[in-house]
């Protein structure tokens, strides 16, 4: 799969600007007025010596506390290896100074998964003359220590563990941490789907993965749970519809609003089911067969709505077989 990772990381920044500067860069942070922020068009300068053309994709126009004048940021994610990547990030400089005149604090992100000690200078000069010595600040995703920030209740944090420094086998439990960190931030769902979107760019788990992943759910608080479930629940539906009205876009033109509606309907009870299956399963740690039977042939929308709805009050099995039992008794009645 090809991952556009200057979109991803020009949205991640772009949207939490403030909170990636705090996370990565402190003293940064608690220099710069974050009540003037304005994101520049992408620069692009032509090397004519070398006939290339470098884009310069995050640009922020701000202000330090307490001075007159404008600052710029030049934030650069390198996603792959690039030998001499310190003299180009001098030359982005350079070009910016030329146009901009003002102060630049450049910031490079290296975002690739090889361990490796990037410089943060470029030097030039002579043995009888140093002419020059810049530097800028790195951000080598992969030193990370990832345990380090799952207690913080920064989004770019939680987003950047997907990046960070972890082994293999502890891809789920740091998709679990992504998650609660999720419920601690409590932002709005558009905020709340791109980090999850930017996350899984990175870290997607397997079948295998997500089943070890409910059985780690069961382990921890139960109202954090719920919240967890309720947020990916939505996540899935979200997307289920989205995949159904394209489907059905793509089909006859007669009739297609009946067709539509039909296939949303149905969509939602799918993912209904499947969200009341998976809690059995992540909460109780089992899913009984008569159970899943009964679901999966319930076809109204209102009783699995109203098993939802009840569900997450039920502390044992038994009660959570008495809820979905009795909703499918009443409605029968």
């Amino acid at each position: 799969m090809n991952i556009d990772h200057d979109r991803l990381f020009k949205e991640l920044i772009e949207t939490f600007f403030a909170e990636f500067m705090q996370a990565f860069f402190p003293r940064a942070y608690e220099a710069i007025d974050f009540t003037h922020v304005r994101f520049l068009q992408q620069e692009v300068f032509t090397d004519v010596t070398a006939g290339e053309k470098h884009e310069v994709d995050i640009l922020v126009e701000t202000r330090l506390k307490g001075e007159e004048g404008l600052i710029m940021v030049h934030i650069e994610p390198q996603s792959y290896v690039q030998k001499e990547f310190n003299e180009r990030m001098f030359i982005y400089f350079s070009r910016l100074y030329e146009q901009y005149r003002c102060k630049i604090l450049p910031i490079a992100i290296f975002t690739y998964d090889q361990v490796r000690d990037e410089p943060d200078t470029f030097t030039t000069g002579f043995t009888f003359l140093d002419v020059l010595r810049f530097r800028f600040y790195k951000l080598e995703l992969k030193k990370l220590p990832w345990r380090e920030y799952i207690h913080s209740n920064n989004p770019v944090a939680a987003a950047l563990l997907s990046k960070m420094g972890f082994k293999y086998e502890e891809r789920v439990q740091v998709k679990l941490e992504f998650l609660r960190m999720l419920t601690r931030l409590k932002l709005d769902p558009a905020r709340m789907e791109m980090l999850a979107g930017f996350f899984e760019s990175y870290l997607k788990l397997s079948q295998e993965e997500e089943e070890r992943l409910n059985c780690e759910l069961g382990r921890i608080d139960k109202k954090e749970a719920e919240t967890i479930m309720q947020i990916t629940t939505s996540w899935h539906e979200k997307g289920r519809m989205e995949g159904r009205m394209e489907g059905r876009m793509e089909g006859r033109m007669e009739g297609r609003m009946e067709g539509r509606m039909e296939g949303l309907k149905e969509g939602r009870m799918e993912a209904q089911k499947e969200t009341i299956l998976k809690y059995l399963s992540r909460r109780f740690g089992e899913q009984p067969a008569d159970l899943e039977e009964k679901v999966q042939k319930i076809s109204d929308l209102q009783i699995l709505d109203r098993i939802l709805d009840e569900l997450f009050t039920a502390d044992t099995i038994e009660e959570a077989r008495a809820i979905i039992l009795g909703k499918i008794a009443g409605n029968l009645q």
